[in-house]
């Protein structure tokens, strides 16, 4: 079984965000990337799923400008077999990367994809069903828990309610959740062997995909600072407040 995975390179999320002076977006240069967190999730259970000897080769791939080859580097430390880069320096929107995996679906061949449920940069939460709706595949998404057995896969993911159990027959698309398992560290001798594996770099035009951005951003600002709060001395001056100064009740 040959399985995908995605890993997007994104501002590390210990870093505070600072929006440009100009209102464009956020602030890049000399600032901490790595590997989106759901995506490590995604790595991480593509691995186990190789450990175990279900899947016989794990791909990364990663989309944006040459530096995402650090973040391959990364998952292939993990244990990821090889990489591709989809080399592109259009801000890549969900849309366009869910035709470009669409296309490597199609070359590659995988018996599943799994991806993050979101990046944490734009927070869309949309590639893995746009990819899922193009190539007509069936989806489980937020998945908490994944079992591949008999051709098909076992996906407990998370709703509103609850927990939902669905089957997919296989080939099919996962996003992760952050309950699916805990991402490992890379260790030092698998990062030295990661230096040797192979990173295939292609562009758009060679999967004969138009990147073109769709969406504009108008503008970008940080959200207004909360107000200290007040002392109220009982229950209804609370609710007079409630109702008539923050207008909630």
């Amino acid at each position: 079984m040959k399985v995908l995975v995605t890993v997007k390179r994104v501002i590390d999320f210990n870093v505070k965000i600072r929006v440009k002076s100009d209102n464009t977006g956020v602030e890049t240069a000399n600032v901490k990337m790595s590997m989106n967190p759901f995506d490590e999730i995604a790595v991480e259970e593509g691995v186990r799923l190789r450990e175990a000897g279900t899947v016989t080769e794990l791909i990364a791939v990663s989309m944006g400008p040459p530096a995402c080859q650090e973040t391959i580097r990364t998952a292939l430390a993990m244990g990821c077999d090889r990489g591709i880069l989809v080399e592109s320096d259009v801000d890549l929107q969900p849309l366009a990367v869910a035709k470009l995996l669409k296309v490597l679906v199609e070359r590659e061949s995988p018996d599943l994809v799994i991806l993050g449920k979101q990046a944490i940069d734009d927070d869309s939460n949309q590639t893995g069903q746009m990819l899922a709706a193009l190539l007509g595949w069936p989806q489980g998404t937020f998945a908490s828990k994944l079992v591949l057995a008999d051709g098909a896969a076992e996906v407990t993911r998370e709703i509103d309610g609850g927990l939902e159990t669905v089957s997919l027959k296989l080939p099919a698309v996962i996003t992760t959740d952050l309950r699916l398992n805990t991402p490992r560290y890379a260790s030092l001798p698998n990062i030295m062997k990661a230096k040797k594996k192979a990173i295939d770099v292609l562009s758009p035009d060679d999967l004969g995909v138009d990147v073109t951005p769709r969406l504009t951003t108008l503008k970008v600002e940080e959200p207004s600072k909360r107000q200290a709060g007040v002392m109220v001395g009982s229950v209804a001056e609370l609710v007079d407040k409630l109702r008539n100064e923050a207008k909630v009740i």
